[in-house]
């Protein structure tokens, strides 16, 4: 009986994608019927990484709540977590029936708010304007975008959900009205990689992208001061981003 106690005990070092665990055999085993619980108690062959510890090519970040759940059988997620689905799929993966169905609950308890909510399907389209800005050494010295505006388009609750206090309504004169589509929505920012992480984080994914590059006309019809170069050059790139 005492052997059987010293061995549930047993440290067990674990590598999660590359994020090191450490934590006892008692606590893998604790849902006997689940992928993890099967595995420690049969004893079956688990891969090492060099260091020696049991290595599964899944998601590291994500384990800390699955162990959390091993240990205390309940699971409390942080405000404003938006991997929820991702977080159902790796307790799926690992067999554990029981926090899937917390997982659902929470999904459901909390729809509309910031933490583990049902992402609403769509699209939004990203565009922005701007000119090749050149240096005083010309092709040399290029600085290939210079971006004047970011445009939104899509359905408004949408684009407010994604991009929150970023986004600049101030061009739209419904800008009241949420149930609705507007494609004069604007970011306050001009940095178009923010604008995709943005994206990427709520789940959105590139379906398409057009770009075109116009030559502008009589340089002498420019103002004083400006650089003819610079504004010789115009482009337009457009982006739509999905979301099943």
């Amino acid at each position: 009986m005492v052997d059987q106690q010293e061995e549930t005990q047993k440290i067990v070092d674990l590598n999660v994608g590359g994020v090191s665990y450490t934590t006892t055999l008692e606590t893998l085993t604790k849902d006997s019927t689940s992928r993890l619980g099967l595995l420690f108690i049969q004893n079956s062959p688990i891969p090492k990484d060099s260091s020696g510890k049991y290595f599964f090519d899944r998601d590291g970040n994500l384990f800390r709540y699955i162990l959390d759940y091993l240990r205390d059988e309940i699971i409390v997620l942080p405000e404003g977590l938006k991997e929820c689905e991702r977080l159902r799929n790796e307790a799926d993966y690992y067999g554990l029936a029981n926090l899937i169905q917390i997982i659902d609950e929470k999904i459901e308890d909390v729809a509309g708010s910031s933490t583990c909510r049902k992402r609403t399907p769509g699209c939004i389209t990203i565009g922005y304007r701007g000119s090749f800005a050149f240096g005083r050494e010309g092709l040399t010295e290029v600085n290939f975008r210079k971006i004047s505006r970011i445009l939104v388009c899509g359905r408004v609750a949408l684009c407010r959900d994604v991009f929150g206090e970023t986004l600049n309504e101030s061009r739209d004169p419904n800008h009241g009205l949420s149930d609705r589509y507007t494609s004069r929505f604007f970011l306050k920012h001009n940095f178009i990689e923010q604008a995709f992480d943005m994206l990427q984080e709520q789940g959105f994914k590139l379906a398409g992208s057009c770009g075109s590059s116009t030559a502008g006309g009589n340089f002498e019809l420019y103002k004083a001061g400006v650089d003819f170069e610079e504004t010789r050059w115009n482009h337009y790139n457009e982006f739509v981003f999905i979301r099943d």
